[in-house]
């Protein structure tokens, strides 16, 4: 009698042992959302994690950084993918909500400028780029084309709408330019446009297909053209128009997303990277992921 209780009750713990294994092998669901620019590269990235753990499903929309960066105040997603830092109010609002986001840097994008295959303008200086997207130059003629530029963009929740106005044109936008849904709508607009202009990420130029020009900047006036396609330059710094892609969670991460973090930036997260058409984060930005950093050895 005894011996028959003993076991049972082996078999009992058997199974509440396995029944917990069961439990932490439950599928965890990570909700990411935000940046256009990002949303593709990010779903690849997603996908590719989630084979290799399968207890993990990603979910990856858009909407724009700063519907991202909204959603994760409100507690509503796990990561938000964002192409900007954040605003002082979106911080102010995250304290006043007790959220606290914080930064992974996790690739780098050099946003291109592009043109109708027609336009036979050979290169661009930043200032004139601030000219055109201000409204100050308003014709091909004055450099070197022919015909009225059109202007497309993103939209004001996008965070490279954001970015462009800060770093390139210092101002507002001229009211004249075209708010675009996404870098896909630019690039085929600019495709379909003799005088158009646009701006999109890199990403999005990978494979070619699309019918349209990448042009050349200049930092300066007496400066050499550099192409945001060409990745050398890219990461020595030369490409003006260089940013980090960001991604924010409430509080350092945890488990499957701390996991997922580092994944984005291992050896083959940066293939996947590249094979996206990104570049992986430049060596200037990496100190800035400390809190992925695994413990030493011995180190709690």
């Amino acid at each position: 009698m005894i011996r028959a209780a003993s076991v049972l009750l082996g078999l009992l713990a058997i199974a509440s042992c396995l029944l917990g294994a069961r439990a932490e092998r439950e599928p965890t669901e990570l909700k990411i959302r935000g940046s256009d620019s990002e949303v593709n590269l990010v779903q690849r990235l997603g996908e590719t994690f989630a084979h290799q753990n399968r207890d993990v499903s990603i979910a990856v929309t858009g909407g724009g950084s700063g519907v991202g960066i909204a959603a994760l105040i409100d507690g509503t997603i796990d990561i938000a993918n964002s192409s900007r830092a954040l605003f002082p109010e979106e911080e102010l609002l995250a304290l006043r909500k007790n959220v606290e986001p914080v930064a992974t840097l996790f690739a780098t994008d050099a946003l291109s400028i592009i043109v109708h295959p027609d336009n036979p303008i050979a290169s661009l200086t930043m200032k004139e780029l601030a000219a055109i997207y201000s409204g100050s130059i308003s014709s091909w003629d004055i450099l070197g084309g022919s015909g009225r530029i059109v202007l497309y963009g993103r939209q004001s929740s996008s965070g490279t709408y954001m970015f462009f106005r800060d770093l390139v044109v210092g101002e507002d936008f001229s009211p004249k330019a075209r708010e675009m849904n996404g870098n896909a709508q630019i690039a085929e607009a600019v495709s379909r446009d003799p005088g158009g202009i646009g701006y999109l990420a890199v990403g999005y130029l990978k494979g070619g297909g699309m019918h349209v020009r990448v042009v050349p900047i200049r930092s300066e006036e007496d400066a050499t053209p550099v192409s945001p396609l060409d990745i050398a330059s890219v990461r020595a710094g030369l490409y003006p128009i260089v940013r980090p892609l960001f991604q924010y969670t409430n509080g350092p991460p945890r488990g499957a997303t701390l996991e997922f973090l580092r994944f984005e930036l291992s050896p083959k997260g940066e293939d996947l990277i590249y094979e996206m058409g990104f570049y992986p984060l430049i060596e200037q930005w990496r100190h800035r992921n400390a809190h992925l950093r695994r413990p030493e050895a011995g180190q709690p």
